[in-house]
């Protein structure tokens, strides 16, 4: 691999972006996909690819598999571009789960060690909040002050918070299940264009994950973390970290805290980053970024094509 290219920055989807099929036009085109997924299903116990291709979708989309698929997607992809001497990128960052592939990829985390560690967060995430008793939604349209006002009237002594900020004017918002419906009430009361429930079965990054974090916390006191080869900007505070105990202290903020995408965009931009590469499946961070910067450009790398267009681009 070449030095850093200081305009170029990887980013790695999390949750949402898992689709029955994915990655196979590639791991036709190159063995290390699915010689990296043989990698992760050793470690799991199960076959993730066979899982990944054929489902059933309702397994795949289970927390404690979705987020193990997922990070073996985004490093199987970056395996695939580092076999085609694709240039170094000067940043990383990654949405949610995808900060966990970042680090991966930045030789922070060790993939087999991130591959168990996931799949134990997807366990501890659902154990900590019973299925049904959470849920998310999107807030199309109104600003992030006006989010979090409503989410303050529609707690009413249970919690709902914005716990996604991924571009203006769309915030994500989580907590239980009745604040969170009093929640998008009152926003669509406040002038919201659009409030979607989202179909997931964690309220990721609210405060009802403060439980699974503690546990998460001992577990990542028994997982090595070296200093990343490529700086990380973390969800938690934009920031990038290369003590291994700010890394973990990091981590686990980041499971009860707001996922910060603007502004780690923003921050990327103002440092000189003019394109992104978005190494997994699915194309939600470049439609997120668009957003935040339109002159921010994002190629998707998930397939034999769209791996020809990012190495072009990133060479221009």
């Amino acid at each position: 691999m070449t030095d850093r290219l200081p305009h170029l920055t990887f980013v790695f989807p999390g949750q949402g972006s898992q689709s029955l099929g994915m990655l196979a036009d590639m791991a036709a085109a190159h063995p290390q996909v699915t010689a990296t997924f043989d990698q992760a299903s050793k470690v799991l116990g199960f076959d993730l690819w066979n899982l990944v291709q054929s489902g059933p979708e309702a397994e795949l989309n289970r927390t404690e598999n979705t987020q193990p698929a997922l990070l073996t997607a985004g490093v199987a992809l970056w395996r695939v571009w580092e076999s085609r001497k694709g240039p170094r990128p000067a940043w990383l960052a990654g949405h949610s789960l995808g900060e966990y592939t970042a680090l991966v990829c930045a030789g922070a985390l060790d993939f087999e060690a991130a591959v168990a560690l996931v799949a134990e967060r997807g366990r501890l995430m659902q154990e900590a909040v019973p299925v049904g008793a959470g849920a998310m939604a999107a807030v199309l349209g109104l600003d992030d002050q006006a989010v979090g006002e409503v989410c303050q009237s529609a707690a009413q002594g249970e919690v709902v918070e914005p716990v996604n900020f991924n571009a203006p004017g769309q915030v994500v918002i989580a907590g239980h299940r009745q604040a969170v419906e009093r929640a998008m009430a009152g926003a669509k009361e406040r002038g919201a264009s659009r409030v979607l429930s989202l179909p997931v079965s964690v309220p990721s990054h609210c405060a009802l994950m403060k439980p699974a974090a503690e546990r998460l916390g001992r577990r990542l006191a028994e997982v090595e973390i070296r200093p990343p080869a490529i700086p990380v900007l973390h969800n938690v505070d934009v920031t990038s970290h290369g003590k291994p105990e700010a890394i973990r202290q990091a981590l686990v903020a980041q499971l009860y805290n707001p996922v910060r995408w603007v502004e780690i965009i923003q921050t990327l931009a103002n440092r000189g980053v003019a394109l992104g590469v978005e190494c997994g499946p699915g194309k939600v961070l470049a439609g997120l970024n668009k957003r935040i910067d339109r002159k921010f450009r994002t190629v998707s790398l998930n397939d034999a094509a769209s791996l020809e267009a990012a190495l072009a681009a990133s060479r221009e």
